[in-house]
C-alpha cells in the first residue's frame, strides 16, 4: 500500500501538459461536430418570407370578411331577430329619419348675474348690507349662485331647476363678500 505522503503529493501536484492538451482537443472535436450538423442546414431567410406571406394572407382574409359584413345583408342573431344591412343603406335610412324630424327648440340661455361694482370697503358711515333670512329659514347655498364669468367669455350653463330658481331671488341674494365681518345692528 502507498504511504499517505505520496498520495498527498499526487493529489496536490499539477496536471501534466497532456491532460490540458486532451481537454482542448475534446472542445475542438465538439465544435467540429456541431458545425458539421448545423452547417449544411438552410438559414432563416425562408422562415421570415413564409411568415410574411402568412401575415399578408391573414390581412387579406380579414379585409374581405369586413367588406362582406359592411356590404351584405345577413343575420346577426336569428333567434332574437337581429339582422345587419349594408352600411350604405343604413346611412340612407338614417338620413331619411333625421330629415323627417323637426329640430327641438332651444331653451333660453341662462346668463350669469352681473358682478357687483367695485366699491370702497364698508365704513362706519355706510354699513354693509346683511343678508336677510328667507321665509322658512332657508339660506341660499353657494352652489345655487352662479359665479361671475370674465368679460367676453362664453357661458354655457344648464337650465336651473325650478326649486333653484325659487330659492334664489334678487331680493334675497346673499350679501356681497367683504374683507371684514358684517356688522349687525
Amino acid at each position: 500500500m502507498a504511504d499517505p505522503e505520496s498520495l498527498r503529493q499526487i493529489a496536490h501536484s499539477r496536471a501534466p501538459l497532456s491532460t490540458w492538451l486532451g481537454i482542448v482537443l475534446l472542445f475542438a472535436l465538439f465544435g467540429a461536430i456541431v458545425l458539421a450538423i448545423i452547417g449544411p442546414s438552410p438559414r432563416g431567410s425562408d422562415y421570415e418570407e413564409t411568415r410574411a406571406r402568412k401575415r399578408i394572407e391573414n390581412l387579406k382574409m380579414l379585409r374581405e370578411e369586413a367588406d362582406k359584413a359592411l356590404t351584405t345583408y345577413g343575420w346577426v342573431d336569428k333567434s332574437k331577430g337581429v339582422a345587419r344591412i349594408p352600411i350604405e343603406r343604413a346611412m340612407e335610412l338614417t338620413v331619411a329619419d333625421l330629415a323627417k324630424q323637426k329640430p327641438m327648440p332651444a331653451g333660453p340661455i341662462a346668463t350669469p348675474e352681473a358682478p357687483a361694482t367695485a366699491s370702497a370697503p364698508p365704513t362706519a358711515a355706510s354699513p354693509a348690507p346683511a343678508a336677510s333670512p328667507k321665509p322658512g329659514g332657508a339660506q341660499a347655498s353657494p352652489q345655487a349662485v352662479a359665479p361671475a364669468a370674465p368679460q367676453g367669455a362664453a357661458v354655457s350653463s344648464p337650465q336651473p331647476s325650478p326649486a333653484t330658481q325659487a330659492s334664489v331671488s334678487p331680493a334675497a341674494s346673499p350679501a356681497p363678500t367683504s374683507p371684514g365681518p358684517a356688522k349687525s345692528p
